[in-house]
């Protein structure tokens, strides 16, 4: 992730707690407009009663005559009845003409948004009264979906950029290999890397057919029960060759775990994690994988004693494209998508995932799968 894109990030969270102060001051100016609204109106009566009060107390001294004390009565609550309907009518006039203010903004900004314009604002004054929650609501939805548009975007040039690379390397081979002088071994070496970068492309292909199916809410999930343990004791034996080609040390304590859980589906979470860990322990290096249970859950810690993941990369790790360090991602064959991929699968769990990294000069990440899936919980 750029530092722009953190920047961004920040700025979000920023404007959420701006947003949620202003809501709350807004609410707080909400009540006390209230309370001068209703005294205002009491004082309006008031005033207008004595108004037709004392207005027709003049007139009768005038004119010399009083009428019935019930008709004085009535002339004065009409008279004041009469003051009030033309302060009304003022003042709907003024309301109406700010309320059609308002409503042109919000037609304006769902207009733009319809566009695919969200850079818009609706002016949400408190005294736009029970609109300003639909004011502040427009306006969170432009936020929303213009990070989702940024998202998007970013989306397709981190594809376009993961797309671009190995094409160019397959091209560019492509035509080297049309020169007739290349000796045999110059020739292999061209044809491996074309190779290579054509697995790549494949792999990335599928990541990203893999992470949209699964993103679609339609993909197959069925749990069964099964031995989490036996399943993660081979996959650690079928990556065999690669950790004793690196004189890795295999750390292993498999209690033994039963759980309710799509296997298929898990055993891309462990061949992702045991893989990245074989791919950037050292040499010589120590890979360690535990499974225990609490009762309610199964936790697979896997660690290494790799290069430690920064902390301010540890909270983006999961996101797709995602790389720490992007060098050493690329020499390792990585499209970012893998920890994308466990973390989707995890979440149809309704598991957890997250890393440590640093502490023990140890990078472990955490995988928490309940021992019964909530949708059979429900069925009991």
């Amino acid at each position: 992730m750029t530092n722009k894109h953190r920047a961004e990030i920040r700025e979000r969270r920023e404007r959420r707690k701006q947003r949620r102060m202003s809501n709350k001051k807004q609410s707080i100016l909400q009540r006390i407009g209230g309370f001068f609204f209703g005294f205002g109106v009491l004082v309006l009566i008031i005033l207008y009663w004595l108004a037709a009060f004392y207005g027709t107390e003049h007139l009768y001294t005038h004119l010399g005559k009083r009428p019935a004390e019930v008709i004085v009565q009535l002339i004065n609550c009409f008279g004041g009845m009469f003051l009030w309907g033309i302060t009304m009518a003022i003042l709907g006039k003024f309301l109406r003409k700010h309320q059609l203010i308002f409503f042109q903004s919000l037609n304006q900004a769902i207009r733009s948004m319809s566009r695919g314009d969200f850079n818009v604002t609706v002016d949400n004054n408190p005294r736009n009264g029970p609109f300003v929650e639909l004011a502040n609501s427009i306006n969170l939805m432009a936020t929303e979906l213009g990070q989702l548009e940024r998202m998007r975007q970013e989306f397709i040039s981190n594809v376009s950029h993961e797309i671009q690379s190995p094409l160019t390397s397959i091209s560019g081979f492509s035509r080297a290999l049309q020169n007739d002088q290349l000796s045999p071994e110059e020739r292999k070496h061209y044809l491996t890397i074309i190779e290579t970068e054509s697995v790549r492309l494949s792999k990335l292909s599928e990541n990203l057919l893999k992470l949209t199916s699964l993103e679609s809410q339609h993909h197959p999930f069925e749990p069964k029960s099964y031995r989490l343990d036996k399943q993660l004791r081979n996959h650690i034996l079928a990556c065999e060759p690669q950790w004793i080609d690196k004189d890795i040390e295999m750390d292993i304590e498999l209690d033994s775990v039963t759980v309710e859980a799509d296997e298929d589906l898990l055993s891309q979470v462990w061949i992702n994690l045991i893989h990245n860990a074989v791919k950037f322990v050292p040499v010589s290096g120590t890979i360690s994988v535990r499974v225990v249970s609490n009762g309610e859950e199964a936790v697979t810690r896997i660690s290494n004693n790799g290069p430690s993941i920064p902390e301010e990369d540890q909270t983006h790790i999961f996101e797709r494209f995602y790389k720490a360090d992007k060098s050493r991602n690329r020499m390792a064959g990585g499209n970012g998508l893998g920890l994308s991929i466990a973390k989707k699968i995890v979440e149809m769990h309704h598991g957890s995932i997250a890393v440590e990294s640093g502490v023990e000069e140890l990078t472990s990440f955490i995988v928490r799968i309940p021992i019964v899936q909530k949708t059979q919980i429900y069925n009991l």
